[in-house]
């Protein structure tokens, strides 16, 4: 009992970074209002895989060593850590706005063989890359269902859900009020601009890797070298008591709170959207 009392204060220290864990775990945004039995995260099929895997593991650990706190320390390891050192989702992001730049300029294209701006947005179905290809099949079907080219349009930006996507729909739209000419070159300028965009994001996120696979092979190290000091010798044995495993909780807690903040100031930014209804919410708040 004297062991359980610390053993459990340091396991609800460590739970605690469950909260911040699978707050960093971005979800939709949808426009209904979730019911009370829908506000908790909900956990993926992996992630509890491993939360049972670790459970597991921490009560044969616990057991067979006597180490209590792995009874809490190894579910929440098994939950966190490969969110914590998981990559971000930047890479999607280039690759979405690279294929905004694609369809841009095939749009582009097209608009020079001198059709109608509807006509070059259908035109452009067959070869938009696969990353914008649902949005651009919605805004096809939507043209096609005789709805107004600017409602169609904003619709299309509210579905990239990207500034980006956002100035690209903005001078469609402009070019669907006034029905000039020049169109054309706009869109391969704004494509120009993306490109540059995508380089300098690449280039950011190069930068933001490093400090990423350096966390990945300390934490490794540290998890090994732990197992064997834990499996043999007397350096951790103080470590076993009731208070020594509080402690190490704490130590524990330590190191993945640096961990979470490590990824929050590794987390880029999104820029504000101007167009669309989430951009209306967003101006709201």
């Amino acid at each position: 009992m004297t062991i359980l009392v610390p053993t459990l204060g340091g396991g609800l220290v460590v739970a605690g970074l469950i909260g911040i864990v699978l707050g960093l775990v971005p979800s939709p945004q949808r426009d209904v209002r979730p019911s009370a039995h829908r506000r908790l995260p909900r956990l993926s099929r992996r992630s509890l895989t491993l939360l049972a895997a670790g459970t597991v593991l921490g009560l044969v650990v616990a057991l067979t060593t006597g180490w209590l706190l792995a009874v809490v320390v190894l579910p929440v390891a098994a939950l966190g850590l490969p969110v914590l050192l998981s990559a971000s989702d930047g890479g999607e992001r280039i690759a979405r706005l690279e294929a905004m730049e694609e369809w841009i300029r095939s749009l582009a294209g097209v608009l020079t063989a001198g059709v109608g701006l509807e006509q070059a947005l259908i035109a452009t179905l067959r070869s938009a890359p696969g990353q914008v290809r649902p949005e651009v099949s919605r805004l096809v079907a939507r043209l096609r269902a005789r709805w107004s080219t600017e409602a169609a349009l904003r619709a299309l930006a509210d579905e990239l859900d990207d500034s980006t996507g956002d100035l690209i729909a903005a001078n469609l739209i402009l070019a669907a009020r006034r029905r000039g000419s020049g169109l054309a070159d706009v869109l391969e300028s704004l494509a120009e601009s993306v490109a540059a965009d995508v380089r300098a994001r690449r280039a950011v996120e190069a930068d933001r890797a490093k400090p990423r696979t350096t966390a990945r092979w300390v934490t490794l190290i540290t998890v090994v070298v732990l197992t064997v000091l834990a499996m043999t010798g007397d350096y951790v044995a103080p470590y076993r008591s009731g208070p020594g495993q509080l402690v190490l909780a704490l130590m524990l807690a330590a190191y993945a709170g640096v961990l979470v903040w490590m990824r929050h100031m590794a987390a880029g930014r999104r820029l504000p959207r101007f167009i669309g209804g989430q951009a209306g919410r967003e101006a709201t708040r």
